[in-house]
């Protein structure tokens, strides 16, 4: 955490892992906490987000998604397909993502 690298944690369940690091970002101010419940059925914009089209003004709105955090917490990623993993894979390794032309 203190090199900018990313940390995997695993246990049995019951062990407060979600806890733990609701709690470290909480502790350190500025940052921001999501949790990403990964299922077979989701898509990449789940995770990196999406354009949203707006009829009342014809303009598209970008929805960011849970990867914008300080803090992610990935659980169950085991069931997600291959894409959602890629999405996910992407902008850990680039530290960027890329949102229509946003």
């Amino acid at each position: 955490m203190l090199c900018q690298a990313h940390v995997l944690m695993e246990g049995v369940p019951g062990l407060a892992k979600s806890l733990l690091v609701e709690m470290l970002a909480k502790t350190i101010s500025g940052t921001k906490f999501s949790r990403i419940q990964f299922l077979p059925d989701m898509l990449p914009s789940d995770v990196v987000g999406g354009q949203i089209y707006n009829p009342k003004t014809s303009e598209f709105k970008t929805i960011k998604g849970p990867i914008f955090a300080n803090f992610v917490l990935a659980d169950e990623i085991n069931r997600a397909p291959p894409k959602t993993h890629a999405a996910l894979m992407e902008a850990m390794a680039e530290r960027k993502i890329n949102i229509d032309k946003d």
